[in-house]
Order: structure tokens, then sequence, then C-alpha cells
């Protein structure tokens, strides 16, 4: 990202993180960013798509992290859950911020789609390297593996937006995704087993 634009979405976050996503308004944004609302209508479209590019940050954010101290255990299903544990402390450290996050995200904005489709990409290779046990994911996943990810990341935003409506606190985001993580890596591997079985 440029030094412009990544400007802009650092003061976004900053109001985000102050008053949520109300407090997102672009032409606030502009001003604290010191560019006229212009140059931000050129490079971002709407609040969605600028707190879409904020959620972009927040990922290669968690990718670096999850990098330099990949998720520890001593199978699968603990790697995964751990990974998960990480992620969701991360996202939510900031609680103002991560809500406008993930009602960016869950706008539905069918022109941020792609990027949206892209984000979840990076997740589910993060996903599929904690399954592996490895820094970041360098062979082609199998189908297998997709659709385990998939499945994790999907139940992780449900539970992030339950977080974020205040039908539960982080504590039950961790503890749930981790036995959902173990009943499905479990699940997948014990299905894979019977498969390979003469």
């Amino acid at each position: 990202m440029e030094e412009r634009a990544r400007r802009i979405v650092e003061t976004a976050v900053e109001l985000a993180e102050e008053g949520g996503f109300e407090a997102v308004r672009l032409r606030d944004v502009a001003s604290h960013a010191g560019v006229a609302l212009g140059t931000l209508y050129r490079r971002f479209r709407s609040k969605e798509d600028l707190l879409i590019a904020a959620f972009e940050l927040e990922t290669a954010d968690l990718e670096r992290r999850v990098a330099q101290r990949p998720p520890r255990g001593d199978d699968a299903s603990e790697r995964v859950r751990a990974f998960f544990g990480m992620a969701t402390r991360g996202l939510i450290r900031r609680p103002n911020l991560a809500r406008a996050l993930l009602k960016a995200h869950a706008a539905g904005d069918p022109q941020l789609a792609k990027r949206t489709a892209a984000f979840h990409e990076r997740l589910h290779d993060m996903v599929i390297a904690a399954l592996r046990g490895a820094r970041r994911v360098e062979a082609v996943p199998s189908e297998a593996e997709r659709l385990l990810a998939r499945a994790l990341t999907r139940v992780w935003f449900s539970l992030l937006l339950g977080w974020a409506g205040g039908l539960h606190g982080q504590s039950t985001v961790i503890d749930e995704m981790g036995d959902c993580a173990e009943l499905l890596v479990l699940g997948a591997l014990s299905k894979d087993r019977s498969q390979r079985a003469p």
C-alpha cells in the first residue's frame, strides 16, 4: 500500500478505535489524515472499502505474527485451537475497531466481494499451515484441507459476530472455537484414515 493510502487507512483505524464504525466518517478521515476528500475518494469509495483495507492490514499483521511464532501443539487440533486463540485475541484487543471491521466485512457490498474473498483465502492458508505444523503453506492444499479451513473460518466469523453483538465474551469465542476445531479436525482426520484403509 502506498504511503498516502496507508496514512488514510491508519487514520480510519484510529477513529474506529475511538468510536467504532460510526466514527469513521470519510470527511473526518480525510481531515485527520491531512488529505483532500477527493484524494480519499480516489482511493476508497466508501467507509466499508476503507475498513476492509484496515482489515487487510490486520491480516498482514497476523500473518507476520504466525510466521514468527507458529501456533504450538502436540497435534493438528491443538495447533488450530492455538491459531484461533491468537487470531481472536489479536483482533479483539481493540474492541471498537474489531466491531467496525466486522461490520464492514458483513456489509455484503458486492464491489468488495473479491477483496473479502482474498482475505478469507489468507486466513485459510494460516489455518492450513497450523494443521500442518508449518510457518506457511508451501505445498498445494488438498481439497480436504481447504474444506476444513473454510468450515473453521466460517464458525469463527459466526462467533465473532456474536461477540460483536454482545451475545458472549472473548473467552467464549476462544473456548467454543477450540472445541469446534477439535471436533472438525479429529473428524476430518478419522474420515481421511478410513478412506485410506484397504
